[in-house]
């Protein structure tokens, strides 16, 4: 199917349930005065199901749909639902056997001697650092079909047209010169006090240019458990309190590794002849996270190390968490075009 066309007719999309978990918050969503008990109970059984629950499609639209509600993401969820005991219970689950699969597959770097801002700070460039070899952003720039840049917009999608807003859910939990930082990273993100400039608007004018819907999640359905998880996972953070070191972590590293891949997803969507209303989001933070990433490192991590030093392992593994989780997201996808299929799930399409 061509998931364009579909979501043009539904300006509030809904994804489509993945199982029986999804199946039933969904249905809690569309009627608020619906009873939610026994739901925790099946966010049990859908963990139990699950091999993995990071590439699991119903934990991860369950946990999707749940932090929507904290967003207001998607258009008409009942606000009364956003502290219903029974869905936070659910949610509560959901994020330990996704924390507890994190902190198993993660391997962040070994601590500094001595949590000082420098020393954090050249800890993380250091882990961050470019590495040879395939990458997806190489390959966007040199060889993505103009099918496969679209479905590349689809997948950023679910991220970029929220952008910056997982991470701002710790600013309340930080102080001083972290906060600070993080102040002046999100000032920018958010367009610097003129709304045509935030980054999410750039991303959805690229959407448009590019021949897709830019309605926050019309092409959730379209997207893997995977894709949905790198959300989620920033979402995870960002919501609690206890993991403000992890979101401050995911952040710094976020930023570390986006100037170079922007380059070359800019050189991409040229090289397939999009204009400038397409490339403008990718120039833009060629140059923006060149600063960022200074910022992130040393006044935003750095600081919080050194104030804050029991955060360190948790600043470290929220980094690592990043480049795990994002790394798979994009395995995902140049596997599939290396294969000669979609990155998408089964039946949709990336065509305008």
């Amino acid at each position: 199917m061509t998931l364009h066309a579909a979501a043009q007719t539904q300006i509030h999309h809904r994804p489509a349930a993945r199982g029986p978990l999804s199946a039933a918050i969904a249905e809690l969503l569309e009627d608020p005065a619906k009873d939610a008990a026994g739901v925790a109970a099946r966010a049990v059984a859908a963990v139990d199901a699950a091999d993995d629950v990071v590439r699991d499609d119903d934990v991860q639209l369950s946990l999707f749909l749940l932090y929507a509600l904290h967003y207001g993401s998607l258009g008409g969820l009942p606000e009364s639902r956003e502290w219903d005991t029974e869905l936070l219970g659910a949610r509560r689950v959901l994020e330990v056997a996704f924390e507890a699969r994190l902190r198993t597959a993660v391997e962040a770097p070994e601590a500094p001697d001595v949590a000082t801002a420098d020393a954090v700070a050249r800890l993380l460039f250091a882990f961050t650092a470019p590495t040879p070899g395939p990458s997806l952003a190489r390959h966007v720039a040199k060889s993505a079909s103009v099918e496969q840049l679209r479905e590349f917009l689809m997948h950023r999608s679910i991220y970029t047209l929220r952008e910056a807003d997982p991470h701002s859910w710790v600013i309340p939990r930080l102080t001083g010169r972290a906060k600070a930082a993080l102040m002046e990273i999100q000032f920018d993100e958010y367009g610097s006090g003129d709304a045509a400039r935030a980054h999410a608007g750039i991303f959805a004018e690229a959407m448009r240019g590019a021949g897709l819907d830019d309605t926050y999640g019309a092409y959730v359905d379209a997207v893997p458990a995977v894709t949905l998880a790198s959300l989620n996972m920033m979402s995870m953070f960002g919501l609690n309190r206890r993991l403000r070191g992890a979101i401050v972590g995911h952040l710094a590293a976020f930023e570390m590794t986006s100037s170079i891949p922007n380059k070359h997803y800019a050189d991409g969507f040229r090289r397939a002849g999009f204009g400038a209303d397409v490339t403008a989001y990718f120039d833009e933070h060629v140059e923006a996270d060149a600063v960022h990433e200074q910022i992130a490192g040393r006044d935003l991590a750095g600081a919080l190390a050194e104030d804050e030093p029991e955060l360190l392992p948790d600043i470290l593994f929220g980094a690592a968490a990043c480049l795990t989780v994002d790394g798979w997201a994009g395995d995902h996808i140049l596997q599939a075009w290396k294969q000669g299929r979609s990155a998408l799930r089964e039946g949709f399409v990336a065509s305008p």
